[in-house]
């Protein structure tokens, strides 16, 4: 489990504003503490797009700053302070079609977390809004989206690490807006080389 506990440059846990906050989410559960980092992720970091908040963030420290991502950066962040709890934390994915009708498509990140009894958990931090409505539910699964359409996947991996196609989009990220036009993508020809399995 150690690759989904150490610090990255990305899942910068140790650094003091994000593990400040870690230790005022944590309790005697583990269980308890990754209710209080996904819901405290979910509600106090307002989805950049939704709300059109920049700057574009990415790093866990960066979102915290700002208390502003788009939902891979608040997938960065909920690593960090689960991570920084010593709850092993990864990364999942989804391709869904931006439109609902086909091209384009668009990545959405959210986070795996391992708890005992139940081993991988998988949650979605993007942030509610009308119609989108994910919660903290072990053993089950809560998913802003479900990824069923024509070209649309989800993917089985939890990842140790985001995908750097998704890094260097937050890192080129310029403004909330621009972000919008440019969301990172997979290709299908694309899987296997970056060792992706549809669930």
């Amino acid at each position: 489990m150690q690759p989904y506990l150490r610090p990255t440059a990305v899942i910068d846990w140790q650094q003091p504003q994000v593990l400040a906050q870690a230790r005022t989410l944590s309790a005697a559960k583990p269980v308890d503490t990754a209710r209080h980092c996904f819901e405290w992720v979910r509600d106090r970091v307002l989805h950049s797009a939704d709300h059109r908040r920049n700057p574009v963030t990415c790093t866990a420290s960066e979102v915290i700053q700002h208390r502003t991502g788009y939902c891979y950066a608040k997938s960065h962040l909920l690593a960090a302070l689960l991570r920084a709890n010593h709850i092993p934390a990864g990364f999942c994915y989804l391709r869904l079609s931006i439109n609902d009708d086909g091209a384009p498509y668009s990545l959405h990140g959210f986070n795996a977390l391992y708890l005992q009894p139940w081993g991988w958990v998988r949650v979605d931090a993007r942030g509610n809004r009308p119609g989108l409505d994910t919660r903290f539910d072990p053993p089950n699964d809560s998913l802003a989206f479900g990824g069923k359409l024509y070209g649309e996947c989800t993917f089985a991996n939890v990842l140790a690490e985001p995908l750097p196609v998704v890094v260097q989009a937050l890192q080129a990220g310029t403004s909330w807006d621009a972000m919008l036009k440019r969301l990172p993508d997979v290709e299908p020809g694309e899987y296997g080389s970056l060792g992706l399995k549809p669930a």
